[in-house]
């Protein structure tokens, strides 16, 4: 294999990846030939480590919440070259619904992607020398806003803060801190969150879709492996001089 990105035989732990965008993402490393680890809070993650196709692919079932649990899990992880901060949550939190249930989920998607994102960094710092790599994932909506989703959309705000943050608190340390843009792409979740949008809208589903992808600058919905590509160049040797970015992949639906 040509090693042009170095990251042949490093060690790679990327969270959320039981599917959708972090599964893309823990798919690309392999291919890239690191060596890898997968986190995510549901049994699923074991699966996805067989999917992945390389019996060394080691999988953990956690709740990022759990700082305690996180902290078990890095006790005995090793050393760590590349964290890819991917677990995050994306529900629709309308300001004036009146249901204590929103209340809940406004807590739970930050505590998710900002608490989350602290936790898994904070145990896995000690692991990481110099030359580490951190990837979080945010959203082009860490860079803009839509109507009705003030959880997810402040949590991706704060995870690019975090990471600029990061950047500069661990820039002596010749550690780099970057964060990823990604615009509409076709998981679960996204797809979701358009269900939600259209009903409320009273817009049917494919009719929404097409206003969103006519307002980028390049058409079509991405798949997650269209996203990938990015986080495995930011880990890598050729983004050595990129810290404290926040970069989007998003077809251009957002300039600037």
């Amino acid at each position: 294999m040509n090693d042009l990105l170095g990251l042949k035989g490093k060690k790679v732990l990327v969270t959320g990846a039981s599917r959708g965008i972090g599964y893309g993402i823990a798919a690309g490393f392999v291919e890239a030939g690191a060596e890898l680890s997968i986190l995510a809070d549901d049994t699923g993650v074991h699966d996805a480590a067989k999917r992945l196709g390389d019996a060394a692919v080691r999988s953990f079932q956690c709740d990022v919440r759990d700082r305690a649990a996180v902290a078990a899990i890095f006790s005995d992880f090793g050393p760590l070259d590349v964290l890819v901060n991917n677990a995050g949550l994306e529900l629709i939190t309308p300001l004036d619904d009146p249901s204590p249930a929103v209340d809940e989920v406004f807590e739970r998607i930050l505590a998710i992607n900002v608490t989350g994102t602290w936790n898994v960094t904070r145990a896995a710092l000690p692991l990481m020398g110099e030359g580490g790599r951190i990837v979080n994932t945010a959203s082009v909506w860490g860079k803009s806003a839509v109507g009705e989703f003030a959880a997810y959309i402040a949590s991706k705000h704060a995870v690019i803060g975090l990471t600029r943050t990061f950047a500069r608190e661990l820039g002596p340390r010749g550690i780099n801190v970057n964060a990823v843009c990604p615009g509409w792409v076709r998981t679960e979740a996204s797809l979701r969150s358009l269900k939600a949008m259209s009903s409320r809208a009273e817009q049917t589903e494919d009719a929404l879709l097409g206003d969103i992808l006519a307002g980028q600058a390049l058409p079509g919905l991405m798949n997650p492996d269209d996203v990938a590509g990015l986080y495995v160049f930011l880990a890598s040797k050729l983004a050595a001089n990129i810290t404290g970015q926040a970069i989007g992949v998003d077809r251009g639906e957002f300039l600037g």
